[in-house]
């Protein structure tokens, strides 16, 4: 039944979508930060628990064989922010987007990789310590080349709280991984009766906040349903595909290029909805009208890159 489950990832989340869509209420519960634990936003500690079950698969062993090979990790990262920035800019001036769309689509382009892209490449049975790592490097890059790619290709420059950024980054991504990874270590037994169940709650997870965040921005999704579709799945199309064909054209190996496809083809959309929605970012349009589209490619995008990287996650695990 796990087995079944985790292989339908790509329909499981198309249902989800659809009952966010009648029923937003039943999943911005996850996204919106009302509800916080700890004095944590419900969705930060969401992402934590997802990353903790990465780490409960990944032994030490892993990380001291990357360290070892770090050619597909600096690729990786590469690609991430060469392919998606520029694919982005070029579907808005395709598809002649309105300036909010446009912003929006080229600011989710140049964020960096996003956690779920974990948890799509443990499915994949792809490299998970290279794709935890790819996450990690691109968003510290990020508070870097966020802004200057946004601003370059977009004409707009983005305000990011780098500490704040990174403390995030550390609490959400490096201590669970490592945590999970410390607690395989000690307790290797009870972590692998764990894992059995690990990819179940980390679809439910992914699930809700997806729904979360399509749930939340409906207005905005009804009003440019067609031409949202089309230019966030061509972002994510384009990423994937060249994701790994630009990774085998460099000498990488199949587990190493499908990770770096996911990586490079899914994206931080909750980041890119976040910096979207700032006053420092709205400021920089014209017309309240269009300040209030920018976020919605990002929430577009959250469903496409997990449909599209679920259905070659299934594939590539029936491959082997």
């Amino acid at each position: 039944m796990l087995r079944t489950i985790t292989n339908n990832f790509a329909v499981l989340t198309v249902l989800g979508v659809g009952l966010a869509w009648f029923f937003p209420a039943g999943f911005t519960w996850m996204t919106d930060g009302r509800i916080t634990l700890a004095g944590q936003p419900l969705l930060s500690l969401a992402l934590g628990v997802i990353m903790l079950a990465m780490g409960l698969t990944l032994t030490f062993d892993d990380y001291r064989k990357l360290a070892s090979a770090p050619r597909a990790l600096v690729a990786g990262v590469v690609l991430q922010f060469a392919v998606m920035p520029l694919t982005g800019f070029a579907v808005a001036r395709a598809l002649s987007l309105e300036p909010g769309l446009a912003v929006g689509l080229i600011l989710v382009a140049c964020c960096p990789g996003g956690t779920a892209s974990n948890v799509v490449t443990y499915i994949a049975r792809g490299h998970v310590a290279l794709s935890v790592a790819m996450t990690m490097a691109s968003t510290l890059a990020a508070v870097v080349l966020t802004p200057l790619l946004t601003g370059w290709l977009a004409g707009a420059y983005v305000e990011i709280d780098r500490w704040n950024l990174l403390a995030n980054m550390v609490s959400i991504v490096l201590v669970p991984v490592v945590l999970g990874t410390l607690l395989n270590r000690l307790f290797p037994r009870a972590a692998e009766r764990v894992s059995a169940v690990l990819p179940l709650v980390a679809i439910v997870l992914v699930i809700l906040i997806v729904g979360g965040i399509v749930g939340g921005a409906k207005t905005q999704i009804a009003a440019h349903a067609g031409v949202l579709l089309l230019a966030t799945f061509l972002l994510h199309a384009v990423g994937f595909a060249l994701g790994y064909g630009l990774a085998r054209m460099l000498g990488l190996g199949e587990i190493e290029a499908r990770t770096i496809s996911i990586e490079v083809g899914m994206q931080n959309s909750g980041l890119g909805s976040g910096l979207a929605k700032t006053p420092a970012f709205a400021a920089q349009f014209a017309s309240i009208q269009q300040a209030a589209l920018a976020p919605v490619p990002a929430a577009i995008s959250a469903v496409w890159h997990v449909v599209i990287g679920s259905l070659l996650a299934g594939w590539w695990r029936r491959r082997g």
